[in-house]
């Protein structure tokens, strides 16, 4: 297929989708792209079956396919070295992917047992972590480290499944929702010596001090920072699993991330120099275009705020600053096309928000990413490291299911998307009642 140039139209952009997700049917070579990270949602098995899954109702192949690579990752679980994590690993990861891609099927009741076992295991998890945290509040431990709360490995990311499983009908779910949305909101409304509640820890692992970026900061974005959680209590106030409490907490994380604004986007991380106002600049580390840090992510967060408050400004600044990305005339801080730190999660966002102007501009560069002689059609690049990657996150099978939504591929109506893995889009709509606001 030669490569495509500039804006695909819809129907060649499907079919462009399409034959993409073909390289990714036979799970073998994802099993050896992936290595130990084979079973996760990241790179591997767990993220491969949710775009076939999205795919399912277009071919038989694809239905087939979500299940052989679900199939392969159960058997895998128990001889793959994997972390306890959240959703983008290990049990998680297959749990999030079952529970979000299933809907999708022509018939997902073929799965009700493990998606049930899937929502067991996420719920419990919620609680743990939670348990954990408040563990460490009560010992006087000062701030909390992001795994605790972040997307890929904490309750922001869990929370999000969970929330998607109870929508969907799956009660069991309702437990470790009610866990994790209490310890976000009382991490948001537990600030200490004037640091915010999110504030990370130093880690006390010596490789990890070893490492001048793990100093003690408040992170920003919506992997690994306060926008996360932003998005998720949003999203459960919209979706009627709110409370006073949590609308203030939502309030404080929202004006929190306007107050450390710059220009049209956001420093990936505030530090003690920050807060005292001794640094010469904001921290630069990290990224401030991207899904993972920066605008895009950001703005996602805002939006679902200012729609859970009812304010239109919020809403209206994450809105400037993802439109601000395509209409800026110099580059991007993104690498590569993947959707974490790359042009399909500009993309996605963009797509999310309502932004034509980003999108439009993300889907020409991510096009221009395309090469008909790589395995997979797209390279993952992480800090100047290129490689063949299948999975969703920093893999081919999410710029394919990006496309594949831009692209307007059908698929069955369900209630929350494979996005919601991401904190996309943007919950339900913004008249939904909730209770006790």
């Amino acid at each position: 297929m030669p490569t495509p140039t500039g804006t695909l139209p819809d129907a060649r952009a499907a079919d462009f989708a399409i034959l993409l997700a073909e390289r990714l049917l036979d799970p073998d070579p994802i099993i050896t792209a992936a290595g130990p990270a084979v079973t996760s949602l990241s790179r591997g098995l767990a993220g491969t079956a949710l775009l076939h899954a999205r795919l399912a109702t277009l071919d038989p192949r694809f239905a087939a396919a979500a299940d052989q690579h679900w199939t392969r990752a159960a058997q895998l679980l128990g001889t793959t070295p994997g972390r306890a994590g959240g959703i983008f690993n290990g049990a998680g990861a297959l749990a999030a992917s079952l529970i979000l891609g299933t809907p999708y099927l022509p018939d997902p009741g073929r799965h009700e047992r493990s998606v049930q076992r899937g929502v067991d295991w996420l719920a419990e998890r919620a609680r743990l972590v939670a348990a954990w945290q408040q563990d460490r509040r009560d010992a006087g431990q000062a701030g909390t480290p992001w795994q605790t709360y972040d997307l890929i490995n904490g309750l922001s990311g869990i929370g999000a499944v969970l929330l998607a499983a109870a929508r969907a009908g799956h009660t069991n779910a309702e437990p470790g929702l009610a866990a994790a949305r209490a310890s976000l909101t009382g991490m948001i409304h537990t600030p200490g010596e004037g640091r915010p509640g999110w504030w990370r820890p130093t880690p006390r692992h010596p490789a990890a001090l070893a490492d001048p970026h793990n100093r003690d900061a408040a992170n920003t974005g919506l992997a690994h920072g306060i926008a996360g959680p932003l998005a998720l209590l949003s999203a459960c106030q919209l979706a009627g699993h709110g409370n006073t409490r949590q609308a203030e907490a939502i309030s404080v994380a929202a004006r929190w991330l306007l107050d450390w604004q710059a220009g049209e986007s956001w420093p990936p991380q505030i530090t003690a120099e920050d807060l005292a106002g001794t640094s010469t600049e904001p921290s630069t580390r990290g990224r401030r275009d991207a899904w993972c840090y920066g605008a895009p992510g950001i703005s996602a967060a805002l939006i679902a705020a200012g729609r859970a408050l009812t304010d239109p400004g919020l809403a209206a600044t994450g809105r400037r600053a993802i439109d601000a990305l395509g209409s800026r005339t110099t580059g991007w801080d993104t690498e590569g096309p993947t959707l974490c730190h790359g042009i399909a999660g500009v993309l996605m966002c963009a797509q999310a928000a309502g932004s034509t102007i980003t999108a439009d501009r993300a889907a020409d560069a991510l096009a221009a990413h395309y090469d008909p002689a790589l395995p997979f059609g797209f390279r993952h690049s992480d800090h100047g490291v290129a490689t063949d990657e299948p999975g969703l996150l920093v893999g081919a099978a999410g710029i394919v299911l990006t496309l594949a939504d831009r692209a307007g591929v059908p698929s069955p109506r369900v209630t929350d998307p494979w996005t919601a893995a991401l904190l996309m889009p943007l919950a339900v709509s913004p008249d939904h009642d909730t209770d006790d606001r």
